[in-house]
């Protein structure tokens, strides 16, 4: 059996709509799990800085509200996009709290753990805020672990190399 692919794979958005990929971006996508309680919740600075920064030229950031990681991702969706936008002011779509790994991880991230980080492990999400780029069309570009600042310059080189227009 093949694999869909990730642009049609069904996901639902925080505020209970049918989507995917493919309807949230037609360019290259940075798809980030995310959670509101830890350390590194500040990531969401620079991620709307660069949904911001890069829209234009065709980057969509998408965020994936995930609890899997010591419950730093505790409220509901409503609580979940009131902090974001309150605390972050973001405006970049955010998908509903999705599990990243285990044998309830969704489809989209049974695809995406497949690839491998820069150092060439594939496998479960190490903790919040691991970013995937993805070039148009829906393939993996690179994957960057949770420290991985998103405004770091190997992020934004590989997002300049994948950029649409």
């Amino acid at each position: 059996m093949t694999d869909t692919p990730l642009t049609d794979i069904p996901l639902t958005t925080l505020d209970g709509n049918a989507t995917t990929l493919g309807q949230l971006a037609d360019g290259a996508v940075l798809v980030v799990n995310v959670a509101s309680k830890c350390g590194l919740t500040p990531q969401y600075t620079a991620l709307g800085q660069l949904a911001t920064d890069y829209r234009d030229r065709g980057l969509t950031v998408i965020g994936v509200p995930c609890n899997q990681f010591m419950g730093q991702e505790p409220g509901t969706a409503e609580e979940i996009q009131e902090f974001c936008s309150t605390t972050y002011g973001v405006t970049f779509p955010l998908l509903e709290k999705t599990d990243v790994n285990g044998s309830g991880r969704h489809p989209l991230y049974e695809q995406l753990t497949k690839t491998p980080d820069a150092d060439g492990e594939a496998g479960d999400i190490q903790w919040n805020f691991e970013k995937f780029l993805l070039a148009p069309g829906g393939k993996v570009a690179r994957r960057f672990r949770p420290r991985t600042e998103p405004d770091a310059p190997e992020v934004i080189s590989a997002i300049e190399e994948v950029l649409p227009r």
